[in-house]
């Protein structure tokens, strides 16, 4: 492992005939806050492949956790990316998740340049930004469901070939590979990688806390597109 400032890489032998997740986490855990990266999406087909920055606390709470999520579903050529928003409360994947999933399309094309995501999560909302745009707001309506633990920060890509793209219609096609993302903050950029063979991945994401100028989505445009509930 290489070790330089706040970027550690490392490069790592994985089976070819089994799904992987590679990425990175933050080694301190937060409570609410501003969390935000830049990202540049791949080009071309990565159809059931999920690109990912998150807030989870399952290192604390596995099988009970919480989680805040922003995820790019894989796609397959001339075909848009769809973004992911997610809000998990006391369990994932489980049949008792508290919370619920929102998709729509993006305004731009994500992989011709970066562009800024980010959740805003306070003790009374979560609201999730694109290029400082609101384009979703999660309430506080309970205890029981809204998350108020700390969680870890996480960034990550991984083989998601039973639902991503179509329904699990497209899966992971590895004569594509590599398959990256590239992240940019402040003086700093990483590389995540998913192929098979030798998987080359960062750890060690630096998140910054920007303070936005406003707090609430209310009397704010969507500014998405083609909208849509699961």
């Amino acid at each position: 492992m290489l070790d330089i400032g706040h970027l550690h890489q490392a490069t790592t032998p994985v089976p070819s005939s089994e799904p992987q997740e590679v990425g990175s986490s933050r080694l301190n855990h937060f409570g609410p806050g501003y969390f935000g990266t830049s990202i540049k999406l791949q080009p071309g087909y990565t159809a059931g492949v999920i690109t990912a920055f998150y807030l989870s606390n399952n290192e604390a709470h596995p099988g009970y956790h919480d989680e805040v999520d922003i995820e790019f579903l894989g796609t397959t050529f001339g075909k848009p990316y769809t973004l992911q928003t997610n809000v998990y409360i006391r369990g994932s994947g489980d049949g008792k998740i508290i919370g619920r999933e929102m998709k729509f399309h993006l305004w731009f094309n994500p992989t011709q340049d970066f562009h800024h995501y980010a959740i805003l999560w306070t003790p009374r909302e979560i609201i999730f930004f694109v290029d400082d745009v609101p384009v979703r707001r999660y309430e506080r309506k309970s205890i029981a469901t809204f998350p108020l633990r700390p969680m870890w920060v996480y960034g990550s890509i991984w083989d998601a070939s039973s639902w991503a793209t179509g329904d699990g219609k497209y899966k992971v096609d590895y004569r594509y590979q590599p398959f990256f993302r590239k992240i940019h903050q402040l003086q700093s950029k990483w590389l995540f990688c998913l192929c098979t063979g030798l998987v080359s991945a960062s750890v060690g994401l630096s998140v910054p806390f920007r303070r936005p100028y406003y707090t609430t989505i209310e009397g704010y445009a969507m500014g998405a597109k083609s909208l849509f509930d699961i």
